[in-house]
């Protein structure tokens, strides 16, 4: 967080689209791949310049995908503005990696940037987080991320092999098939977290330990990034399902209010899994102190029993020169006899007791 804000400094005092990437280098490469299709046929080519795009839009009769991996070059991203006309503000939230998830409807074409999770899994079970944005356009649309995803393929894949209705219908649909896989991948992401709070609850309940807690504030952490990122999508989505834009036609609207469900399904595990966090930490100080109340009830049952044994050796370790006992040839055995029936009477009267 603190090198985000970083480098959000260094657009300090610059005017308001001026186009500096903010964000970590996550493609070694700007790689840009153009998929144009319609319900009979598609070509899938890789381009070095987005003027490239230009014989593919020419064609009223198909959708042109355009999708770019990789921001850091901000002439690639100036192109857009240049042949596509759009905005420097909408370029500038492009390059921007730090955007919170928005829709905005600027007449010719409707802008969305949203957030893709991954888990990394490892010691501790973390959440990468990546931009996309999405440009729809009247028979274009770009996808634009940081680095090469998979959460994509599955759409490739349908596109190429013709399933479903995508080839039949228009750019509104492509962006809601694009949409709903980000929306789709939280559900793996929040199940690998489902299953991690399992396994903490176990080890909280068992072992509780300085790593129990320490895994807890990492958890903690995960959910507070992950709702923080993913509250804003609900009014994305629902915006793109309430929108009156020409862009998004009347029997796409019913799809985007599924994902609007999906996306509220995302957030009610998020709001079960922050509550599942405090019951850990519940659990986890409710163990610490039934271990420690088990450790101070064998400490305390260990001074009990030899209580009595202290009494008995103090009081035959008086300097009094008359005293029976010493006298006696089996008094030292006679001691020890009484202590050790003491010592094993309190032993039979704890252990009836339960203690």
């Amino acid at each position: 967080m603190v090198q985000q804000f970083k480098k959000r400094s260094q657009k300090a005092g610059l005017p308001p689209g001026t186009f500096v990437h903010i964000g970590d280098r996550l493609a070694k490469e700007v790689r840009m791949e153009v998929i144009n299709y319609s319900e009979e046929r598609l070509e899938k080519k890789e381009i070095k310049s987005i003027e490239e795009c230009r014989p593919f839009l020419e064609r009223p009769d198909t959708v042109t995908w355009i999708n770019i991996e990789g921001i850091h070059d901000v002439k690639k991203i100036e192109e857009i503005g240049m042949i596509f006309g759009t905005h420097p503000l909408i370029l500038e939230d492009i390059l921007n990696s730090d955007q919170r998830p928005k829709m905005e409807d600027l007449g010719e074409y409707i802008y969305t940037v949203l957030k893709i999770f991954n888990e990394q899994k490892g010691e501790s079970l973390k959440v990468v987080s990546e931009q996309i944005s999405i440009i729809i356009g009247g028979n274009y649309v770009f996808s634009i991320l940081e680095k090469e995803n998979t959460v994509l393929k599955p759409i490739r894949t349908r596109l190429e092999a013709g399933i479903g209705r995508i080839r039949k219908a228009g750019p509104d649909y492509l962006a809601y098939a694009i949409i709903d896989a980000v929306v789709d991948h939280y559900f793996i992401v929040l199940e690998a977290f489902g299953e991690k709070a399992e396994r903490m609850e176990e080890a909280s309940l068992k072992n509780p330990g300085p790593d129990t807690l320490q895994a807890i504030q990492d958890f903690k952490r995960e959910m507070i990034f992950l709702r923080r990122s993913v509250w804003p999508l609900r009014e994305t989505i629902s915006s793109l399902a309430r929108s009156e834009s020409p862009l998004i036609q009347d029997g796409t609207i019913a799809y985007f209010k599924d994902v609007y469900d999906h996306t509220i399904q995302v957030i009610d595990n998020i709001e079960t899994l922050r509550d599942m966090l405090s019951g850990l930490l519940d659990i986890y100080l409710s163990s610490v102190s039934n271990k420690m109340n088990t450790v101070m009830k064998t400490l305390t049952i260990i001074a009990t029993i030899f209580i009595p044994l202290t009494f008995i050796a103090g009081v035959y370790g008086m300097n009094f020169k008359y005293m029976p006992e010493l006298e006696w040839p089996w008094g030292y055995f006679g001691v020890w006899g009484i202590m050790l029936v003491v010592a094993f009477l309190m032993v039979i009267f704890f252990y009836k007791k339960k203690w």
